[in-house]
């Protein structure tokens, strides 16, 4: 049972353990450890989910069978790639990237990992380019890790096209400790949360910047 002792925000994660963790439950391929390497090697924000979220992720897809899934938001794809693995061959994963050079270098891991034919990678605002992919729903899950003034927005989105006992997953969903400021921002993540329990049997898991995680009613 949960230690009493153990005030809100205290944790027994040691950086020791979180990497034993890591070692013994996450492998990484080619593509997936050329993705965690991008920010070092090509200069992009280290701002990827840590490899345990990402095994996370694709557990959880397969948990629903998930055949059909978009990710908001892809930057190396190295979520991506954790995602594809959990798709069936003629499963698809929809990866919406608003950053060009981003979008190239996670379909080169992409192709490292030899998921490529699973996953399409579209460029551009994901306010614009989810208008593109809804002829293909409805989907199995959404996982959103993008600009996180627009996460209310991607919410409702994946509220209108998430079929019911389908995912909505999103990352940073303590807005890096700011969720109860007095900014856009934290009102546009706190509205997120807010209809995303409204249309979605919700929690918030207790990740360092919190994952939200739904099943759609």
């Amino acid at each position: 049972m949960a230690d009493k002792e153990l005030a809100p925000g205290q944790t027994y994660a040691t950086p020791g353990i979180v990497d034993w963790i890591e070692a013994t439950h996450v492998a990484e391929d080619e593509g997936s450890a050329l993705a965690l390497e991008a920010p070092r090697v090509h200069g992009i924000p280290a701002v990827q989910v840590h490899p345990a979220e990402a095994k996370a992720l694709e557990l959880l897809l397969r948990m629903v069978q998930a055949r059909k899934v978009v990710e908001v938001g892809t930057l190396a794809g190295y979520s991506a790639i954790h995602m594809a693995k959990a798709l069936p061959e003629n499963g698809q994963l929809h990866c919406l990237e608003v950053d060009a050079r981003h979008a190239r270098i996670a379909e080169e891991n992409l192709r490292a990992s030899g998921l490529s034919r699973r996953v399409v990678v579209v460029v551009g605002p994901a306010s614009e380019t989810l208008r593109t992919i809804e002829r293909a729903g409805p989907f199995d899950a959404v996982f959103v890790d993008a600009d996180k003034i627009s996460y209310d927005l991607y919410g409702r989105w994946a509220a209108d096209h998430v079929r019911p006992g389908g995912l909505l997953i999103a990352d940073n969903a303590y807005l890096f400790g700011h969720l109860l400021d007095d900014s856009p921002e934290a009102a546009a993540m706190r509205r997120f949360h807010v209809e995303a329990a409204r249309a979605f049997h919700t929690t918030c898991l207790p990740t360092p910047d919190g994952m939200l995680l739904g099943i759609r009613r």
